[in-house]
């Protein structure tokens, strides 16, 4: 088994990246939405460091990501796959890898401009500061944070339909090639059915009146 993408499927590592992104930014999304009605408590603290915290390490992964897909190449178009749904998906695809780039380095850049000290990544190193503190960078930040979250969701939602579309009307591998294929082995060490025995009754007598 090859880890690379292959031209009819992505590989592992692209599926592993693209289901651990998924799930870090629905954790992300959810604590973003909710976090600001907790109390000031310390534990408000420690589950703002652990956004802040989770943010950077989506980015790390993106980045990881877009190199290994330089790297491993993407499958072929779906046959049968017309020209302005590939050319659709492509744009979609860039504008999802730009927006999850973009939410992390903009909360990044509005926790440096707001002149807080520096977070530690999940209680380990310091985070450096990208700026000084600037009020009109803190609020610019903020309002790209906040806008690009919803325009991520749209695209999200959109990217996802339009999976469950192909899988459910079209028919295709769209979103097939994106799920761990069921190893051969586990196919044939299914065990088979036991066989019914066929008996073979006598045949009756011919009656005699």
């Amino acid at each position: 088994m090859t880890l690379k993408n292959t031209a009819d499927r992505w590989g592992p590592v692209s599926q592993a990246f693209h289901w651990l992104i998924v799930l870090l930014i629905l954790c992300l999304a959810i604590v973003g939405l909710t976090m600001g009605e907790l109390p000031k408590t310390p534990k408000y603290f420690w589950v703002y460091t652990a956004h802040k915290s989770t943010g950077i390490t989506v980015l790390a992964l993106v980045l990881a990501r877009l190199a290994w897909r330089l790297y491993a190449g993407k499958p072929d178009p779906v046959p049968g796959t017309p020209t302005w749904q590939e050319r659709i998906a492509n744009v979609t695809h860039w504008l999802l890898y730009a927006l999850i780039l973009a939410m992390p380095i903009s909360g990044w850049l509005y926790d440096s401009a707001s002149g807080l000290r520096p977070f530690r990544w999940f209680g380990l190193f310091d985070m450096p500061k990208l700026s000084p503190p600037d009020e009109t960078l803190r609020n610019l930040s903020h309002e790209v944070h906040e806008l690009g979250f919803w325009v991520l969701v749209a695209l999200v939602a959109a990217h996802a339909g339009a999976a469950f579309y192909h899988h459910y009307f079209q028919r295709d591998a769209t979103l097939l090639r994106m799920l761990p294929r069921r190893s051969p082995r586990m196919v044939d060490n299914t065990p088979a059915a036991p066989a019914i025995p066929v008996v073979n009754l006598p045949e009756e007598p011919p009656h005699v009146p």
